[in-house]
């Protein structure tokens, strides 16, 4: 089974300045690593050193706890997949507008998966400070979420 493809090219906005497009380009292709190709090791590779702060209180700091977020995710769910509908940038902040999938099946399908509003901030290229907002669509991702959602992993606060 192939991976979805983000098209940065439909997304991309006209009013743009250099730096954007800079700034949204990376965090696409961030999203387009972790998400849909599940290539942890470039993920490491791109993030080496660099800090990076989680918002999601249910997510550890640091780009492995990501990593090991979405890795138990994608072992449960090997179809997962990000479907990036919008991309909206302020300064150094990338916010996308997505719908994710756990099933190949149910890409495309808006009564299926979750919802999710993702916001990073991007400091001298790289992406440093994350915070999301996921709604479960489904009744089958609104349990998921309740029974995933419990447990805080990092200190920092939400907003």
């Amino acid at each position: 089974m192939t991976a979805p493809i983000i098209d940065f090219t439909k997304l991309a906005k006209a009013h743009w300045q250099d730096a954007d497009r800079d700034n949204a380009k990376r965090v696409v292709e961030f999203v387009q690593l972790i998400m849909n190709d599940h290539n942890f090791e470039a993920i490491r590779a791109r993030q080496k050193g660099q800090p990076y702060k989680q918002h999601n209180r249910t997510i550890p700091d640091g780009i492995e706890g990501v990593i090991k977020t979405v890795g138990n995710l994608v072992k449960n769910s090997p179809e997962f997949s990000y479907d990036v509908k919008n991309v909206f940038v302020d300064g150094d902040h990338v916010i996308l507008h997505s719908h994710a999938t756990l099933k190949a099946k149910h890409r495309g399908d808006e009564k299926q998966g979750m919802n999710i509003i993702d916001t990073w901030r991007v400091a001298d290229g790289h992406l440093v400070e994350h915070w999301d907002a996921v709604e479960g669509i489904s009744f089958t991702m609104r349990i998921y979420s309740l029974m995933t959602g419990g447990q805080y992993r990092n200190t920092n606060g939400i907003f």
